[in-house]
């Protein structure tokens, strides 16, 4: 398990003022015109969407393209959501401030750091090792302290710290993982894609109730397949 320690968010080499400027522009622009008008009406998930630097989270290569409103390839066969899908998975996982959250799937650690600022703790794992350590460097160098970074098999879950009051899963079973269903408080949420590698994928929203799993189909999607340790 990697640690993060604590700090206030900050790059640790803070970018030319007019650069610094232009970033923040094209975040306040990607809230308002990818966010707020195809429908995210959540105050604080907007205000975290508008907080993270995106930029940060993207290789050098595609980093002029952070603000724009289509994934991004970080690696190993791996992207970094659109800004949309983050904010509305976000958003339609409710998180509280006194939540425990897991992620499934840590990729860049953007999504981790969307929700860093919303809960009191993240714990997100990424199967992918590489991708886990520099998204772990990532995450401390930006001083997101409340997000703990596991390099494993998502399938897993991670136990010996469940129960979670939610889980958000960004990448794509073919169906929800029963362990991540255990790992789920009575009435949790969890947000996860489900579906085929090659066909057709739903967004899916679970709460767990007193009679079961309450499943709600929310969006058609595409996700790289959540892949299984060996």
């Amino acid at each position: 398990m990697l640690t993060l320690g604590g700090c206030d968010p900050g790059p640790a080499h803070p970018a030319a003022p007019a650069q610094e400027q232009e970033r923040l522009l094209a975040r306040a622009r990607m809230v308002r015109e990818q966010l707020v008008a195809r429908g995210i009406t959540d105050a604080r998930v907007l205000e975290a969407m508008a907080r993270v630097p995106r930029h940060e989270f993207v290789p050098a290569g595609p980093r002029g393209e952070a603000y724009e409103d289509w994934p991004l390839p970080i690696g190993h066969g791996q992207t970094i959501s659109q800004p949309y899908i983050v904010a509305f998975m976000t958003a339609a996982l409710e998180p509280k401030a006194e939540d425990r959250v897991l992620e499934i799937g840590t990729g860049s650690g953007y999504q981790a750091a969307v929700l860093s600022g919303l809960v009191t703790e993240v714990y997100t794992v990424e199967i992918v090792a590489p991708l886990a350590q520099r998204a772990e460097a990532d995450l401390r160098r930006l001083g997101y302290g409340n997000v703990k970074v596991r390099a494993g098999d998502g399938y897993l879950g991670w136990p010996e710290a469940a129960p979670f009051d939610a889980i958000i899963v960004t990448c794509a079973p073919e169906k929800v993982p029963q362990a991540l269903v255990d790992q789920l408080k009575a009435g949790g949420r969890m947000i996860i894609p489900v579906g085929s590698p090659w066909g057709a994928q739903e967004l899916v929203l679970l709460r767990k109730g007193p009679g079961g799993l309450e499943r709600q189909v929310v969006l058609p999607v595409r996700f790289v397949p959540m892949v299984k340790g060996r």
